[in-house]
């Protein structure tokens, strides 16, 4: 459950970010992808859209996103966008194989960009 709010958290600030801070505004500058989060089993999905420099969300799989990732289960992919150092904690689940990611591997360096415009500022 909790991975699933965090899913759903992470839309929302995304969406907020696209239409509140330029910068972000920016790194969704000519993208027109659909990517998604999931688990393994498929069970705890979440995609997001990005189309005219905006981000929306909805819950559930999409058929062809431009990439996914895929984490072994709900409170390991919690665990892992939570960490402190997500970055290591990215690089040691896929290469454990507990995170898989399907499709563009460039785009989820981006994505991973992108994450460092929801943390709140101190």
């Amino acid at each position: 459950m909790k991975f699933r709010f965090l899913l759903w958290a992470m839309g929302l600030l995304m969406a907020r970010a696209s239409r509140r801070n330029p910068a972000f505004a920016q790194q969704l500058k000519d993208r027109d992808l659909v990517f998604q989060l999931q688990t393994l089993d498929g069970k705890v999905a979440r995609h997001f859209i990005v189309k005219d420099m905006r981000i929306t969300s909805k819950g559930g799989k999409v058929d062809a996103p431009a990439f996914a990732i895929a984490f072994k289960d709900a409170a390991f992919g919690y665990a892992t966008l939570q960490a402190k150092n997500k970055q290591l904690a990215f690089m040691q689940g896929i290469q454990d194989k507990t995170i898989q990611i399907k499709g563009n591997p460039a785009l989820v360096i981006w994505f991973q960009g992108i994450m460092k415009y929801l943390k709140p500022k101190k």
